[in-house]
């Protein structure tokens, strides 16, 4: 007979790829065993094992925050009754070998680890715990449950059950998913998100009598569960999340609830999910107080504006137009952050770049800049982080505050309003021949002496800076369709096509066709 309970696994591996090919090496219900949870080390392991009661517990050695020796050792002391499975690789037999003394069931070398052998070690270990009988595999159906079903679907492994089994699970016509985005409460409650999980789970279930309700795979920010209904019952779903966010129970503005969209197969939960789902709480991020995302009932955004254009903003920095390149930036970035359909990690890159270009340009032009120099790739990692926009402006406005405040203290060298005669000259004719000799004779300086004077008060040289602003004036016309490349190479003063673009890709890293290309390319995904 199959067996109605089955032995329970929690994997626990650093790598992403080695917990997915544990996952689906085997039929793990047709053989008696189901995997109830995953972690990336062994704090994360202990957490879930407190609330999971995981029989089995195969783990990887070498993690970070715990490895497996330590967590093996943690969990023979507080549940001595949980069987392990240790995988390792060949070079750390000597670090396996100290974790027999805490009492594992077996090891596996890592590139031995396929079906059969896991399999093996599996039963073995199954074999040691009282009231534990493992089922034979004699060719009768097994019922799987439908939480593997859907977990297997969600990871890209297509399940092998048949639809009539589905049906039954599911009653109604229509299903959606309801999301919580968990992302800065695990922050803040270091990760414990599985008693929330459950107190949700409760509370669902006891107001949807007559909705079905399955928990989906816990990722590490989004709760999410798959809800089966009758259309006429959509309306109590929206009214009832909307409630739950405003109750006492739940009141926590750092999480956040999203609906999708009905949807009628079953089989398109993993595109709802990745598309549907994702993108709406992606919108949190420049909606961080709408605690409730519901697909039909967003706020207006405003259209896209046009491409934020650094060369204007270097422009006027370079030419000391301080305030009229901060008001440009600060006036796009306002408009910008109204547009809650802009994908985040664009809007984070561009933060990013806006201070690595202030903080380069001040210490180009001789400005006092070496701390905010410093300071520069802090505040890009603290923005790239940061959980929404309030906090990613925030950091930019206290970078540009103390960029303003290098800007106004007397600089530690004089000022050159000479060296600023040359930039202005070379930024108003860059499309002209130029070289030390011309400008030499123009600002009535010997070429040799121009050189080391260029590159002593502006930390470029000539022919650096030169290239700077012709390959930047370059993307401004790539970022259009009406000129060719072999005319924009001429342009921006480059009389030889494939001399342009070889100074482009070294500057790039990719060809001018190739940049204008993903250019057009990433403006129509966000079209």
């Amino acid at each position: 007979m199959p067996l109605h309970q089955w032995c329970k696994v929690l994997i626990v591996d650093d790598e992403l790829l080695i917990r997915q090919g544990i996952k689906h090496s085997l039929h793990w219900e047709k053989e008696g065993f189901q995997i109830i949870g995953e972690a990336a080390n062994g704090e994360e392991a202990l957490d879930l094992i407190e609330t999971l009661q995981p029989q089995i517990v195969i783990t990887d050695m070498v993690m970070p925050v715990m490895d497996g020796e330590e967590l093996t050792k943690a969990i023979k002391e507080h549940y001595p009754q949980i069987e392990i499975i240790i995988l390792s690789s060949f070079g750390d037999f000597d670090y396996v070998r100290s974790t027999f003394q805490h009492g594992i069931s077996d090891y596996i070398l890592k590139p031995q680890l396929e079906g059969a052998n896991l399999l093996n070690a599996l039963k073995q270990a199954a074999r040691k715990i009282p009231g534990v009988v493992l089922v034979e595999d004699n060719g009768e159906d097994v019922t799987i449950p439908i939480e593997a079903i859907m977990e297997r679907l969600l990871t890209g492994f297509e399940s092998d059950v048949d639809l009539a089994s589905i049906e039954g699970v599911f009653p109604h016509r229509h299903f959606g998913i309801l999301g919580i985005d968990i992302k800065a409460y695990t922050n803040h409650k270091k990760g414990r998100a599985q008693p929330l999980v459950e107190e949700i789970e409760k509370e669902l279930k006891s107001n949807f009598t007559k909705i079905k309700i399955h928990r989906l795979p816990v990722t590490e920010n989004i709760i999410a569960f798959l809800v089966n209904f009758e259309l006429n019952q959509l309306q109590t779903i929206k009214d009832f999340i909307k409630t739950i966010s405003m109750s006492l129970r739940y009141v926590d503005t750092t999480i956040g609830w999203v609906l999708t969209e009905p949807f009628t197969e079953f089989f398109d939960l993993k595109k709802v999910y990745q598309k549907e789902l994702q993108r709406l709480i992606q919108y949190r991020f420049f909606l961080p107080d709408t605690s409730v995302m519901i697909y039909d009932e967003l706020p207006s955004a405003r259209e896209a504006n046009e491409p934020f254009q650094l060369t204007k903003f270097t422009e006027l920095f370079q030419r000391k137009h301080f305030e009229a390149a901060f008001l440009y930036l600060e006036a796009y970035i306002e408009d910008l952050s109204h547009q809650y359909t802009t994908d985040e990690f664009e809007f984070k890159s561009l933060l990013g770049n806006i201070i690595f270009n202030v903080a380069m340009l001040l210490g180009n032009m001789a400005y006092e800049s070496k701390e905010l120099e410093e300071e520069k790739y802090s505040y890009i990692s603290l923005i790239d982080g940061a959980s929404d926009i309030k906090e990613a402006l925030s950091l930019l406005d206290e970078f540009l505050k103390n960029a303003r405040v290098v800007i106004e203290a007397v600089p530690s060298k004089s000022e050159q309003p000479n060296m600023q005669r040359l930039l202005d000259y070379i930024n108003e004719h860059y499309a002209e021949p130029l070289n030390l000799t011309d400008m030499g004779k123009r600002f009535h300086y010997n070429p040799s002496y121009l050189s080391n004077y260029f590159s002593d008060n502006n930390d470029q040289s000539f022919s650096e800076y030169l290239t700077q602003v012709r390959i930047e004036k370059s993307i401004e016309l790539l970022q259009k369709k009406d000129k060719s490349i072999a005319k924009i190479s001429m342009l921006v003063g480059y009389s030889d096509h494939s001399y342009f673009c070889r100074v482009f890709k070294k500057l790039r890293g990719v060809s001018p066709s190739s940049y204008r290309r993903q250019y057009f390319n990433s403006r129509k995904r966000e079209e």
